[in-house]
């Protein structure tokens, strides 16, 4: 009966001390599977003391008198096979675009980030089995929402509309800073200052607006004008190449006139029409 009451008190105990046993936390490079606390796979930032009963061919291990098996700077690893109570963890590097870069007792390696064009996104840094792709903004954008090292979304830098100035050139973390051209200048979006309208010298056809500039021409005469100076010019040069002719050669055209009919011909018709010119 005694005997009965001890196995009684017994069990119990045995069954608290098991429960604690496994609500103990496992070590800092550990992880829990079922009641086992396992080793976890390293993903090559720091080594990793595991115990184990032979060297593992998937790692870069070397084996002591104790068994332990040091994992030194191998590259991102997942878990292959769990620790059981005789044999440690299992692990084997990420492949095929996948990467770890924590200890893990995972049995999958996370996929690498995508730097998709279509956000603005391109390759700043690529994939590892250890380390995840970083990704950096195109030529042109800026980036919206930033991580540690790179960006996840970007956005193209916003363009100025005529009559303002590139106040402040977009970066690739900030947009562009536009601002508005003062009173005589103009830009058409593009500049980084505004330019001051041009002063016509003689005629402006349009005037400078904020986005353009003046439009300077020539002044012209009216074609009737033109022709007036012309004719006004014509009329006073035979006006007075007539008035001289008079003076010089009147007199002695007409006494010899009758001697040399011939020679004096064309000069007495000029007599003629510079008289008649000259009386009208």
């Amino acid at each position: 009966m005694a005997q009965f009451e001890s196995l009684i008190w017994t069990i119990p105990i045995i069954l608290v001390l098991e429960s604690i046993g496994s609500c103990i936390a496992c070590g800092r490079a550990e992880y829990r599977i079922r009641d086992e606390c396992c080793p976890m796979c390293s993903p090559g930032k720091d080594p990793l003391f595991t115990s184990y009963d032979s060297p593992d061919v998937n790692t870069s291990s070397t084996l002591t008198e104790k068994h332990d098996i040091v994992i030194l700077f191998s590259p991102g690893n997942r878990v292959h096979r769990h620790c059981t109570e005789f044999t440690s963890t299992s692990c084997v590097p990420c492949v095929d675009s996948t990467f770890l870069d924590e200890p893990n007792g995972l049995i999958k390696c996370k996929v690498c980030t995508n730097c998709d064009p279509g956000l603005g996104l391109k390759v700043k840094q690529p994939c590892t089995p250890s380390s995840d792709t970083v990704c950096g903004t195109l030529e042109g954008f800026y980036c919206l929402d930033p991580t540690k090292d790179g960006c996840r979304a970007a956005q193209r830098h916003s363009g100025c509309e005529p009559g303002q100035y590139i106040s402040h050139t977009g970066t690739t973390s900030t947009d562009t800073v536009c601002a508005i051209c003062p009173d005589k200048t103009h830009s058409d979006g593009s500049l980084t200052s505004c330019q001051p309208h041009t002063e016509c010298e003689f005629l402006e056809i349009e005037p400078g607006t904020p986005w353009s500039d003046s439009e300077c021409g020539v002044a012209s005469l009216p074609t009737a004008g033109i022709i007036a100076g012309v004719l006004f010019f014509l009329i006073g040069t035979i006006d007075g190449v007539c008035i001289f002719m008079r003076r010089r050669e009147i007199g002695r055209n007409i006494k010899n006139l009758g001697k040399m009919t011939g020679i004096v011909f064309v000069p007495f018709i000029v007599f003629i029409a510079c008289d008649i010119q000259f009386t009208l």
